[in-house]
């Protein structure tokens, strides 16, 4: 099993929380560390001291890690143009010698669009802005050196596009699509991701959402065009300790009021974590993402390092 650690800068974590947790999921065998592209916090918290860009934040990382894979999960379509989303993730991929993912979404937090004067469309507009940009990312990568994109969509239009700079992984950076819609999202992974993520909720809808992606993957004969398969992964919201008082106290933030989805969590022992993550592997999970609250909590991370990284098999 493959596990990352997930995090949520809005919530409230400075650049130096996040590089301090960065580097010490590197040191205790995480194979990534990716974070929410996110502007504003869910709650009515203060969320101090605000927020931090994450492909800002993930380019500085990129220069003081050396192993660990660095992504987000997931972008917002509506906050960046494709083009220049993939120049930058081209960019931070040449600056981490080749380990960024882009976990790419429709985005769906109006508040935060709001506030900081981001155009927030429709659902469905949200997700043809997506496809387009998907398309984009993808056709700029791709495009042999020397060459030039072009591409008409409804959305964007490039013309003669330079198609630079390459970044260092071929064809690309995997591309992550995840959620949880019942049909756009399983066609767009099929068609466009290297990994497909169901995030944080239960096994059975998790299942559920595998078949549809197989079955979106059936749909556009994936197979057929030479694609390896898509890498299904599953978000896991942790808080384990060594007691069980230690355990609800690293819960107590996910009873907040939210504007997030019902949420799936394992809160417990190191060892129920474990058993959860062999569940999922159960159902064909490849990867996970362990959502960990508090980026100043490094006991917990280092606990989960130690506790639950041995235990699972292909893990290191």
């Amino acid at each position: 099993m493959r596990v990352a650690v997930f995090t949520e800068p809005h919530r409230g974590a400075s650049y130096d929380d996040q590089l301090r947790f960065a580097q010490l999921a590197e040191e205790g065998g995480f194979e990534g560390f990716l974070r929410a592209d996110h502007y504003q916090a869910m709650d009515d918290g203060p969320a101090l001291p605000g927020p931090t860009d994450a492909w800002l934040t993930l380019a500085a990382l990129a220069r003081e890690t050396s192993r660990i894979r660095l992504g987000t999960l997931v972008t917002s379509a509506t906050f960046r143009l494709p083009g220049p989303l993939a120049i930058m993730v081209a960019q931070v991929d040449q600056m981490s010698g080749g380990r960024v993912e882009l976990g790419i979404g429709a985005g769906w937090y109006a508040r935060e669009h709001i506030s900081y004067g981001i155009p927030f469309p429709g659902t469905s507009e949200r997700f043809d802005r997506l496809a387009e940009q998907l398309d984009v990312i993808s056709g700029l990568w791709r495009t042999p050196s020397g060459g030039t994109f072009s591409y008409t969509g409804n959305h964007y239009q490039l013309t003669d596009a330079p198609a630079l700079p390459k970044p260092v992984q071929t064809p690309g950076p995997p591309i992550i699509v995840g959620g949880r819609g019942p049909k756009r999202t399983p066609e767009l992974a099929a068609r466009y991701a290297d990994e497909f993520n169901v995030p944080f909720t239960s096994l059975e809808q998790t299942g559920e959402a595998y078949e549809r992606a197989r079955d979106a993957c059936e749909r556009v004969d994936r197979a057929g065009t030479g694609r390896p398969p898509l890498v299904l992964s599953a978000g896991i919201v942790v808080a384990v300790g060594r007691t069980d008082a230690e355990a609800r106290r690293r819960a107590a933030p996910l009873h907040a009021k939210s504007a997030l989805p019902p949420e799936d969590s394992v809160i417990g022992s190191p060892q129920q974590l474990v058993d959860r993550i062999g569940e999922f592997a159960a159902i064909g999970t490849e990867r996970v993402h362990l959502r960990l609250i508090d980026l100043t909590d490094l006991d917990h991370l280092e606990l989960i390092a130690t506790e639950v990284l041995p235990r699972l098999d292909g893990s290191r």
